[in-house]
């Protein structure tokens, strides 16, 4: 609301302006990943760090709307370059065969990241401006970020240096011929799952207050991010043997099973506290997954720029999502809404499924 009322706009052209931004990292993402591949994800990632931290300072600076559109465009290109698809780049240059391992630990501690800078960012916000918060977080990027992928791109640098990770790629599970297939499978599961997802949780309160479940939104708010959390502890410490492909399976299964759950029990406290528990357990997982699928079926070699394909899908599925899941609660409700919802993860699971017979 203080950005709309410092830029003169409505909250609508304010979201508008970070789907278009969404929209431009998306597109940009396969380029950045074969940046990755030639030049090293360490020395991307520190790139990406002044780059975030230049993008946000110019954000807390713009005079207008525009120029802020700009800036936030900048910061989601920027985000190719330090946020999951570059660190599980990163993980597989540096130490392949462990990598997938890596990867679910990454995402074990990246999982809290929502936990502990919501309620920082609303106590920043109580005693500064969000453009002085946007300077806080531009420091954070120079002073933290910086100097760890700085100090990441020298180990990865003497490790291609003595040959470790050349000498030894990671193979791929599926046979040359039935990889473009399998390509195609992957991206249109992934890419289903983000529709799901991003569209879920972007209205997550309308959605539950359309079911009568307003008082509630706040309760089934709080469980999400929790199951998230659990389900890669779980997977940790008990589904070390399951391929990526079963784990890809009982992810996409997951999130359509939580809301035809939410659907189904409406207005029922209990039946919402169950879809949370549900959703955040399959989105938790969707997260390894797309890490370590692409390494199981694909392999090491071309890893970054696989990566950036996956990401450019993924956010411009996240893009246009909630539009259309909003689109279609108008027209048709929430409940049909839910139910097309319900029927693109049951796509989802049907193409992974796919995947493991090939």
């Amino acid at each position: 609301p203080d950005m709309a009322r410092d830029l003169g706009w409505s909250l609508e052209w304010v979201f508008g302006g970070l789907s278009a931004a969404l929209l431009a990292g998306g597109f940009a993402a396969p380029w950045f990943g074969r940046l990755i591949d030639r030049y090293g994800a360490g020395r991307m990632m520190s790139a990406g760090s002044l780059l975030a931290a230049a993008a946000l300072a110019a954000c807390a600076a713009a005079p207008n709307g525009t120029i802020f559109v700009a800036a936030l465009i900048a910061l989601e290109l920027a985000s190719n370059l330090v946020q999951y698809g570059a660190a599980f780049a990163l993980l597989v240059q540096l130490r392949p065969h462990v990598a997938a391992r890596s990867i679910t630990y990454l995402t074990l501690i990246g999982g809290f990241a929502s936990t502990v800078f919501w309620p920082i960012t609303t106590a920043l916000h109580r005693q500064l401006t969000w453009q002085e918060i946007y300077l806080v977080f531009a420091a954070l990027n120079l002073v933290v970020c910086l100097p760890l992928h700085w100090r990441l791109s020298g180990d990865l640098a003497r490790s291609r240096a003595d040959g470790a990770v050349k000498s030894t790629p990671v193979p791929g599970r599926l046979p040359p011929e039935r990889r473009q297939f399998g390509f195609v499978l992957m991206v249109s599961g992934f890419a289903l799952q983000s529709l799901v997802g991003a569209a879920i949780l972007v209205h997550m309160v309308p959605l539950l207050s359309g079911l009568g479940l307003g008082a509630s939104a706040a309760l089934v708010g709080t469980l999400f991010g929790p199951a998230q959390v659990t389900s890669r502890l779980i997977n940790m410490g008990f589904g070390r043997n399951l391929s990526p492909v079963t784990l890809a399976v009982v992810a996409a299964t997951l999130m359509p099973a939580g809301v035809a759950v939410l659907a189904w029990s409406a207005p029922s406290v209990a039946g919402a506290m169950a879809f949370a528990v549900l959703f955040g357990l399959g989105n938790g997982l969707l997260s390894i997954v797309s890490g370590t699928l692409p390494l199981h079926l694909f392999g090491s070699e071309g890893y970054g720029r696989l990566q950036g394909k996956v990401n450019s899908v993924r956010l411009v599925v996240s893009a246009t999502a909630p539009f259309a899941l909003a689109f279609g609660m108008i027209r048709i409700g929430v409940v049909p809404s839910l139910l097309a919802a319900v029927t693109a993860g049951a796509l989802a699971v049907l193409a992974f499924l796919a995947i493991r017979r090939a």
